[in-house]
């Protein structure tokens, strides 16, 4: 598996879905109103789009819903904002980067158009290739795997240009011979004493194995527990595992945007061993969900998705 869990998981992971941190899709009219303002700050900016709109929807997973009458979710630190020779290297805020985006003479930490207008500069600061966007997320954020998050959810919105990216699917075709159940906590047979991070959907070899949902490739290769396996970070900041695999599709690799229904691998009885190693239990993909909230990353359980995706594919 991806990770040990921690027993606290259970609660935190139960803790954040009451809080509202895993946010629906946003309905066709929101992306509009946040497309325009991606796009008009863009324009000034000359930061791409979906830069802006990558880390609003990075902070969109990490905080409560916007303050209403809000259409982003960034919430900056306010000594960020109004500057502090302490508290940030003068490099990275030397007299505060909040400033007036939408022409009233005001610097407004909780505007829109103000707050994206002080993002862009920011970042501008630093230049406009790649490269000079993650140095000027990573000196905001201070951590790696945020910086990988948002630089993926860029691709993503590049790809389908738009962040109305409402589909899912189910992992593996209706059509096909399959069963499963709630799983996810359950003591583990193999691997030691563990719980299990995920639902197993029992299937015949070979069956196809889909993405579920938008994102990017992370991880692709053989791990002692899981086998061949896929990780797909999405935009939602969720990262999805697809384990025990008989093998990969040819054409998927590591950094690929992948969207629901490509097809990834195909179901196998891979583990437990060195590369290789197959059939010490029945085949089945192992599928397993982790949230991650800008300061760790937690496994839940993924079986109430995956009953909403069946019907949605049905």
């Amino acid at each position: 598996m991806k990770g040990t869990a921690l027993v606290t998981g259970i609660l935190i992971a139960a803790l954040s879905f009451s809080t509202g941190t895993i946010h629906a899709a946003p309905d066709e009219k929101e992306s509009q109103e946040r497309m325009a303002l991606y796009k008009k700050t863009s324009a000034v900016t000359d930061i791409p789009w979906e830069y802006l709109a990558a880390v609003d929807q990075y902070e969109r997973q990490v905080h409560d819903d916007p303050d209403e009458g809000r259409v982003t979710a960034i919430e900056f630190d306010p000594v960020f904002w109004s500057g502090s020779s302490d508290a940030f290297p003068s490099a990275v805020s030397p007299n505060g980067w909040g400033s007036d985006g939408n022409g009233d003479d005001k610097a407004d930490i909780h505007n829109d158009e103000d707050v994206l207008w002080s993002l862009g500069r920011y970042i501008k600061s630093f230049g406009t290739t790649e490269d000079d966007i993650k140095i000027a997320l990573f000196q905001y954020y201070k951590r790696d795997l945020t910086v990988q998050t948002i630089m993926h959810s860029a691709e993503v919105f590049r790809k389908f240009k738009t962040v109305h990216l409402t589909n899912r699917d189910f992992p593996l075709p209706k059509q096909y011979n399959y069963s499963y159940r709630s799983t996810w906590g359950d003591a583990r047979g193999f691997g030691g004493r563990r719980i299990h991070e995920g639902t197993d959907i029992f299937a015949g070899y070979g069956v196809p194995v889909k993405s579920t949902t938008y994102g990017v490739v992370e991880m692709k290769g053989w791990n002692t527990y899981g086998g061949w396996r896929i990780g797909i970070r999405d935009i939602y900041n969720i990262y999805h595992y697809y384990a025990h695999l008989q093998n990969f599709s040819k054409e998927i690799k590591v950094g690929d945007v992948v969207q629901p229904g490509d097809v990834i691998g195909a179901v196998g009885a891979s583990g437990y061993g060195p590369p290789g190693t197959s059939g010490k239990f029945p085949p089945h993909l192992h599928y397993g969900m982790y949230q991650d909230n800008g300061k760790n990353e937690w496994s839940f359980d993924p079986y109430p998705f995956l009953r909403r995706w069946e019907r949605m594919a049905e």
